[in-house]
């Protein structure tokens, strides 16, 4: 490793209940790709916050570049070369890429100059942008682009990233990869998070590992195995999910030609959309985040009504039926957004579990709530999905990601759903929790579930899924069996490529 960028000496951070980060130490050199792994709950996001200057340490130091640094905020990390770009986008839909990008400028130039700054700097890095298409247009992977540009017109000397590539298809990773190691050849830093250790090995030079806070571990991922670092991330043999030997039964769930339009100015209409999924079946629904997954998840639910033969629940059309009856009637579904979609953030974890789990559960009589019975299905659930909270009394914001992630759909699964829909099921999650879940689901289906699983994890889909189709501009492929898909014909499938042009992979 090259000369010491940002040293970290006994970093150590608490809140009510819980050491977030114990005593850690590591260092990261110039120019070098550093993975930071850990399960939920490790402790990663204090850590770079610390680094970011949005949370100061209880107690330790950093130095960057030999000299004492302790951001008080973001702005003053920002000063010293420090730059991140978050999980979750923070961009603006209805203004334009330049616009975007200045208002995270402490002091913007004009917007002529700025514009071209943004065209010769992502054309150096190869992420192309025009900087005048509105933010709302652009796919995921193109507003990722706009978020790493933002960074890079810093001139940064550490550049932080967490879970990178969760929207972006094999393809488009392959170039942000190479974006990377030409940002590390020329000296800059970059602390790497991702649940995606094929990734890390791939991609990293040496990956430091926190496990309850505090730093297990270290490696070169090149050098491990992706079964032994998340081995080392969880402290224990991790589980491969195995799929029971089934039989399909009848269609469960059918959508015939299908045309929905989006509620969100910048949604994707679906478009002339056709499926089946049979009891015992998982169909996997691939595609970059922003082709209409959401639009799906939400005419499956009730959120969005069609026309009653549109969608038939058992041979029965319910196109015009809501939510409530849809789950009454066995059809379940879990959507992306945990944080306000499928949890209320300031209720407890009881309330939550009551909010989808009422009628299944009966958890109320003539009007009322059944509280004891509500917090018994809550704990339930905390018990089975090994969701790490002081209990069901505290709020959902309250939960790490991963560990809200790991409540939702644990609250679905235990409601015995005939059919369950759900939209990254583990996004966010570490990989003991992604297996638990995908075994979860595989152990629904081998009791005569159907499943339909959006996901934009193509290892996912690949492993538990029956059937392959993908979402392109609201519209889907024909599904094709798993056995023998390439994960290289799933992303030109993604990117709007089917039929002869993937056979011709």
């Amino acid at each position: 490793m090259s000369d010491i960028l940002l040293s970290l000496k006994g970093l150590t951070k608490a809140y009510p209940g819980v050491v977030a980060n114990d005593n850690v130490s590591f260092d990261i050199g110039t120019g070098e790709v550093h993975a930071l792994l850990g399960e939920n709950g490790a402790g990663k996001s204090t850590l770079v916050k610390m680094i970011y200057g949005l949370v100061k340490p209880d107690s330790g130091t950093m130095t960057l570049r030999g000299k004492a640094f302790a951001p008080a905020e973001p702005r003053a990390a920002r000063a010293d070369g420090i730059a991140m770009v978050f999980q979750h986008f923070s961009l603006f839909d209805a203004l334009n890429v330049a616009e975007n990008i200045a208002l995270g400028m402490e002091n913007p130039p004009p917007m002529r100059d700025l514009a071209a700054r943004i065209r010769e700097v992502s054309e150096t890095y190869g992420l192309p942008l025009d900087p005048y298409r509105t933010v709302g247009d652009l796919s995921a992977g193109e507003r990722q682009r706009v978020e790493i540009i933002r960074c890079l017109l810093q001139d940064p000397k550490l550049l932080i990233m967490d879970e990178p590539t969760s929207v972006l298809t094999p393809q488009e990773v392959e170039i942000l990869f190479k974006t990377l190691r030409k940002l590390s050849a020329e000296g800059t830093a970059i602390l790497y998070i991702s649940h995606k250790l094929e990734e890390i090995r791939a991609l990293c030079d040496h990956a430091t590992v926190l496990r309850l806070g505090k730093n297990v571990g270290e490696c070169v991922p090149a050098e491990t195995s992706a079964r032994d670092m998340a081995e080392l991330m969880v402290g224990t043999a991790l589980k491969t999910p195995t799929r029971a030997g089934r039989d399909m039964g009848d269609v469960a769930l059918e959508i015939v030609s299908l045309d929905a339009k989006s509620p969100s100015a910048f949604g994707t209409s679906l478009k002339s959309v056709s499926l089946s999924v049979r009891k015992g079946e998982v169909l996997g629904i691939g595609g970059v985040a922003g082709n209409g997954q959401d639009e799906l998840l939400a005419v499956l639910s009730g959120e969005i009504l069609t026309a009653p033969g549109s969608v038939k629940l058992h041979g029965r059309p319910i196109g015009q039926t809501g939510p409530t009856a849809r789950r009454g009637i066995g059809l379940l579904t879990a959507p992306e957004e945990r944080l306000g979609h499928a949890a209320a953030p300031d209720m407890s974890l009881t309330e939550n579990a009551m909010l989808t789990g009422s009628v299944r559960e009966n958890l109320e009589s003539r009007g009322f709530l059944k509280w004891r019975t509500a917090q018994g299905f809550a704990e339930k659930i905390i018990e089975a999905f090994d969701v790490r909270t002081p209990g069901p009394n505290n709020a959902a914001r309250s939960l790490s990601g991963g560990n809200l992630q790991k409540f939702v759909i644990g609250r679905e699964v235990l409601q015995r759903p005939e059919v369950l829909v759900v939209n990254q099921p583990t996004w966010g999650v570490d990989a003991s929790a992604a297996a638990a879940i995908r075994q979860a689901i595989l152990d629904l289906v081998a009791k005569g579930a159907a499943v339909i699983c959006i996901s934009q994890d193509l290892d996912e889909l690949m492993e538990i899924s029956d059937r392959f189709a993908a979402l392109n501009e609201g519209r889907l492929s024909e599904p094709r069996p798993t056995t023998g898909l390439t994960v290289e014909e799933i992303g030109l499938m993604m990117g709007g490529a089917h039929g002869m042009e993937v056979a011709h992979v």
